[in-house]
């Protein structure tokens, strides 16, 4: 892999883990059209982390919030913030499970199978459009009825289905950011809270597996690039990736934090449809 094409799939990256089209999709996607033939083990340690760079760029758009929970956590305040880490602690269980138990059939589904990412797709357009049609008729029907629709905050049970939406997003093409985000909205739990809260309970995850990567590096090499027949993935192509990667995350994490404020998701199912149809077809 060059430094270009390491660029376009960091750009890819950073737009796409935020919005509800899948990043591990889209990666899977432009890796077929720039004809990459990746190692499949280099190939995944490349993808985790160009999404480490974006949980990174998660922080740093968060940084004024996410301090605040870090403290109240490690200093046993037992206030509101406290227990707000304790449920996306809670919500990264299932995420955990499916990553020890079911690591190697997951990263098999990684391997440039477009069916499975063309069928997801279509399940993220149709999460997405219930999400939007059945809050917004909810809204409608409480309005009627004289009252004023009123969010919840996101309880403990709340926090833990939010979580196996994102253990079941592990697959290329189903939106983890699209899933958690809509299955709160579907909860009644506050768009702007859902949206904060599926940032922030993707930060665990991803940088445990990015640092058992990061020990892999340093650990002795096995010859097992010339054994599968693939490309391998250089140290300049990894920064590169990486820094594209934060750079545009930072951007697009600003972005969807005021597109589900507006409710505009909908839109992203229609091109979560074109997308779906196109890998069906490729």
């Amino acid at each position: 892999m060059d430094w270009l094409d390491a660029l376009i799939l960091g750009i890819v990256q950073g737009l796409s883990e935020y919005l509800p089209i899948s990043s591990s999709g889209h990666l899977e996607i432009f890796k077929q059209i720039l004809g990459l033939d990746l190692d499949p083990d280099k190939s995944l340690e490349f993808s985790v982390m160009l999404h480490v760079a974006t949980v990174l760029s998660t922080i740093v758009v968060l940084w004024k919030e996410f301090v605040p929970l870090v403290v109240s956590f490690f200093t046993f305040k037992r206030d509101s913030r406290f227990y707000y880490v304790c449920k996306i602690l809670l919500s990264c269980i299932p995420v955990g499970i499916v990553g020890i138990c079911f690591k190697d059939y997951v990263a098999s589904l990684f391997e440039g199978n477009l069916k499975v990412v063309g069928v997801c797709l279509m399940v993220t357009a149709l999460l997405l459009s219930f999400a939007y049609f059945y809050r917004g008729k909810e809204e409608c029907r409480t309005a009627g009825a004289g009252t004023v629709a009123r969010p919840r905050d996101i309880s403990w049970l709340d926090a833990f289905i939010i979580g196996c939406a994102q253990a079941v997003a592990v697959l290329p093409g189903l939106s983890r950011s699209g899933s958690t985000i809509a299955t709160g909205i579907i909860l009644g739990d506050r768009k702007e809270d859902v949206a904060r809260f599926s940032f922030f309970m993707v930060i665990i995850p991803i940088l445990g597996e990015g640092l058992l990567d990061i020990k892999k590096m340093f650990e002795p090499a096995v010859e097992t690039a010339s054994a599968a027949g693939g490309e391998s993935v250089g140290i300049v192509a990894l920064a590169v990736g990486f820094i594209a990667s934060f750079v545009v995350g930072c951007i697009a994490c600003k972005w969807m934090l005021d597109i589900v404020k507006k409710g505009k998701l909908v839109w992203f199912a229609v091109y979560c449809v074109l997308a779906g149809i196109l890998c069906l077809c490729w």
